[in-house]
C-alpha cells in the first residue's frame, strides 16, 4: 500500500455552556456540541475540501467532532466512520479530571516537558507520542479501506502530534500524508 493523502481537520469551535451549567466534571466536557460558530465552520470547510474528492471520512468520537463530521460528510456525501484513537489528548489518564484549571494545570506541564513525560517520571497526562502512537495506528485501519484522500476530523494535539503543527485553528485543516512504511 502506497502513501494515502489525509487531510486533518480540527472540528469547529465547541459550545460549553451546556455542560458548564450542568457542572459536568472531566469527560462529560467531551459531550459539548458546536456553537454556532463551529457549525457554521464546519459548513465553510466542507466548502473548501470539497475540491479535494476525499473517499472516506473518519472521525474523533467526541461530541464536537462528530457534530463537524456530520456537517461536513452530509455537504460532501461521505459516510463517517468512528475511530476512538482520533480523540483528544488526555489531561489525565483516568478521566477523573474535575475542572477546567484541572486541564489546564494538566496542559501547562504537558508544554513545559514539550509534550513528553521527564525522564523517568510518569504523569498523569497523555505525552505526545502516545497521542501519535495511536493516531497513526486509526490512519493505518483507515486508509487500508480506501485509495482516495482521507478526512480525519480530529483534535488539535492529535495534530500536533502527527504533523507538529500547533497553530491549527478551530475549523481548520493540516495536510498530512500517511505513509505505512513509516510505522514498520
Amino acid at each position: 500500500m502506497g502513501v494515502t493523502q489525509i487531510y486533518l481537520v480540527r472540528h469547529g469551535e465547541a459550545d460549553y455552556e451546556p455542560i458548564d451549567s450542568r457542572g459536568w466534571p472531566g469527560m462529560a466536557a467531551d459531550s459539548a456540541p458546536l456553537s454556532s460558530v463551529g457549525m457554521k465552520q464546519a459548513e465553510e470547510l466542507a466548502d473548501i475540501l470539497g475540491g479535494v474528492r476525499a473517499t472516506y471520512l473518519v472521525s474523533s468520537p467526541f461530541t464536537r467532532a462528530l457534530h463537524s463530521a456530520a456537517i461536513i460528510g452530509h455537504r460532501l456525501a461521505l459516510g463517517v466512520r468512528v475511530d476512538y484513537d482520533l480523540r483528544d489528548w488526555l489531561p489525565d489518564h483516568s478521566g477523573l479530571w474535575r475542572t477546567v484549571a484541572d486541564v489546564h494545570a494538566a496542559k501547562a506541564e504537558f508544554e513545559t516537558y514539550d509534550g513528553e513525560w521527564p525522564d523517568g517520571i510518569q504523569r498523569a497526562w497523555e505525552p505526545l507520542s502516545r497521542v501519535r502512537e495511536r493516531a497513526r495506528a486509526a490512519l493505518a485501519r483507515h486508509t487500508a479501506s480506501t485509495d482516495g484522500p482521507v478526512l480525519a476530523i480530529t483534535h488539535a494535539t492529535v495534530i500536533r502530534a502527527l504533523t507538529g503543527e500547533t497553530g491549527t485553528a478551530h475549523g481548520g485543516h493540516e495536510y498530512y500524508r500517511y505513509d505505512p512504511a513509516d510505522d514498520a
